[in-house]
């Protein structure tokens, strides 16, 4: 049961996910939800709507620009869910504030760039010449490859690290819970632990068909669009760079059509492209304990319709601690309304009497 990448019965949606810090957000068809162990062992749990943008502006589902759209609004919905478990997985006299929340963001997006797009550029362009000039074939194709190793060895670094290791078990645990799904097991546990932590549509393959394509669209961008003639060394790199950020859309637009592809596991053809990326989830997964898939379950119960999960659900050890939900769908378990936790140090109580932090099992 462990290789199991694909679904036996047809499902009306492709449901998605993301591994935050002690936690997981699950994204449905209209809600996404991000479930984060607290250190008291209860399970915060915080439910949104998606954008609606695709559904009033048609033109955001066409080939390409949906997958420029799906960038942005991944990324938009990944940085909230990241920012809300960073601070539901400390204590209050941890938590960040937005500010620095956000300047962790600005700096996480520069080194982005600095490490996957000017470092490849800055290093070859000191010996252009010997690759046949900054506009040849060659040193396109040479930059592309060596982007891709700092991809490697920077995933391979970085899950050393004893923090990150965790996040990839939260990843491997989101992964076991949708395949569980799909392959009809019930949301327990036991039923889920057997699934492989590799899923066909994982960001880690998105991002690894990126690097590759941006290989070929960039070689090609660079022949059409070669450097202002006599331009400086500094003119030369700054014109590279530009160039990268601004087609990147375009990289992102086209690598999403190949994950739709790869994401058809009876196709032989797209099985095969789409075994580098399992190969690299070895790295970015790894296997879950009880706790952590139950909290993948908690945030997948939170965005699938109500009446999908019939006789899909099983009472969980941990109770729930419900955070903001801003959603009208009828998705997730029947509960009471969900309850805001009063702000750090306030014991706030209503007028019913209710605890507003009080937990729902």
């Amino acid at each position: 049961m462990s290789d199991h990448t694909s679904s036996k019965t047809p499902h009306q949606h492709f449901y998605g996910g993301q591994a935050v810090m002690e936690g997981v957000m699950m994204r449905g068809q209209k809600t996404w939800a991000v479930a984060v162990r607290r250190p008291d062992g209860t399970i915060y749990l915080e439910r949104h709507p998606v954008s609606d943008l695709p559904q009033r502006k048609p033109i955001w589902t066409k080939p390409m620009l949906r997958g420029m759209w799906g960038l942005v609004d991944a990324l938009t919905i990944g940085t909230r869910a990241l920012t809300i478990s960073a601070n539901a997985a400390v204590d209050d006299e941890e938590q960040l504030s937005k500010g620095e929340m956000g300047g962790s963001l600005a700096i996480a997006l520069l080194a982005f760039v600095g490490i996957f797009i000017v470092l490849p550029n800055l290093g070859l362009a000191a010996v252009e010449e010997p690759l046949g000039g900054g506009d040849s074939i060659t040193f396109h194709l040479v930059e592309g490859v060596v982007r891709l190793g700092i991809f490697l060895l920077y995933l391979g670094g970085i899950s050393m690290l004893s923090d990150i290791r965790r996040v990839f078990q939260y990843h491997g645990g989101e992964h076991k819970t949708i395949l569980a799904w799909e392959h009809d097991e019930p949301l327990r546990a036991g039923a889920i632990q057997p699934y492989s932590t590799k899923h066909p549509r994982c960001g880690t393959n998105f991002l690894l068909i990126v690097m590759l394509l941006a290989i070929v669209i960039y070689t090609t961008a660079g022949i059409i669009f070669p450097s202002p003639e006599g331009a400086n060394f500094m003119a030369f790199l700054g014109y590279q760079v530009a160039l990268r950020v601004i087609l990147l859309p375009v990289v992102a637009g086209l690598a999403y059509e190949v994950l739709r592809l790869g994401a058809d596991q009876t196709n032989p053809v797209m099985r095969a492209l789409a075994t580098p990326g399992l190969w690299l989830q070895k790295i970015t997964t790894k296997e879950p304990d009880d706790e952590q898939v139950e909290v993948a379950i908690r945030a997948f119960e939170a965005v699938v319709p109500t009446a999908h999960l019939a006789g899909r659900t099983t009472d969980l050890p941990s109770p729930v601690v419900w955070g903001p939900d801003t959603t009208t769908e009828v998705v997730g378990l029947p509960r009471d309304e969900a309850v805001v936790p009063p702000p750090p140090g306030v014991d706030a109580v209503d007028d019913s009497g209710v605890d507003p932090g009080s937990t729902i099992a």
